[in-house]
């Protein structure tokens, strides 16, 4: 009876020594499907935080870091509602030659750009679909020079600035070649493309114009729009050219900013 019972005894240790061991066993087994369900979730978030960083901003042009370094301001980083699209960049300008070649973005000093995101901001509240579209702003006089050599010697030269007599108020980043684009990307019918040099462009006699039948009401009101909006954030139109507007005079420009090499 006693060897039965310590039969019996050494038995059950058997019969839970194996229980143990099953059970560890499975727990092993168990084990590297938690740590898949662990680096699986971990992956995961490591993924949605990575979606939200912003993409890095785009390379800018070796004369857009120039620009930069003389203290002016890339417009579209105060208001990246003004629409661009430099007219020189290509050759389908009064020139007929590419001045730009590596420049995309529109320039000026900070005092004419804080006045033209006024104009844009007055645009805006009073029609909130269109946008002032820049076609030129600060010019360097090494492109101004390159401009009057195009120009000099024919009846062209009157319409740009003479660089040996101090060049004009886009070499100081103090004017700006403008219009007005609406809500479908198209510029406002102004009478004349822009950069047209002749008597149409004048905003002297456009009563005139609108009634030899040269340019429409419509294009005369747009103009008037155009001219409100900028006069309000103070700049002064051109009389030779609709789209041209000055920040100051040259005199002001002369005593109180710096040229553009």
């Amino acid at each position: 009876m006693i060897i039965l019972k310590y039969s019996l005894a050494i038995l059950c240790l058997l019969l839970a020594g194996c229980s143990f061991f099953s059970g560890s066993s499975q727990k092993e087994k168990e084990s590297p499907a938690l740590t898949e369900y662990e680096y699986t979730t971990d992956d995961m978030q490591s993924g949605e935080e990575s979606a939200t960083v912003p993409p890095p901003p785009p390379k800018r042009s070796a004369m857009a870091l120039y620009m930069d370094s003389l203290g002016l301001v890339n417009v579209t980083d105060l208001d990246s509602t003004l629409v661009v699209k430099l007219m020189y960049t290509q050759a389908d300008n009064f020139t007929g030659e590419v001045l730009y070649d590596n420049l995309t973005e529109a320039y000026l000093h900070p005092d004419a750009a804080y006045a033209l995101i006024k104009a844009q901001k007055a645009l805006k509240e009073l029609h909130p679909s269109y946008s002032l579209i820049i076609y030129d702003a600060a010019r360097p006089m090494s492109v101004q020079k390159k401009m009057w050599n195009v120009v000099k010697g024919t009846s062209k030269y009157k319409y740009v600035s003479n660089p040996s007599r101090g060049g004009g108020l886009h070499n100081y980043g103090l004017a700006v070649d403008i219009s007005i684009q609406d809500s479908l990307g198209q510029p406002l019918p102004m009478g004349t493309q822009v950069d047209h040099l002749g008597v149409e462009a004048h905003i002297t006699n456009e009563n005139e114009l609108v009634h030899n039948g040269k340019m429409s009401e419509t294009e005369r009101q747009n103009r008037i729009l155009l001219r409100k909006v900028m006069k309000e954030a103070g700049f002064r139109a051109l009389p030779s050219e609709w789209w041209h507007f000055n920040f100051c005079s040259r005199d002001v420009a002369r005593q109180k900013y710096q040229l553009i090499p």
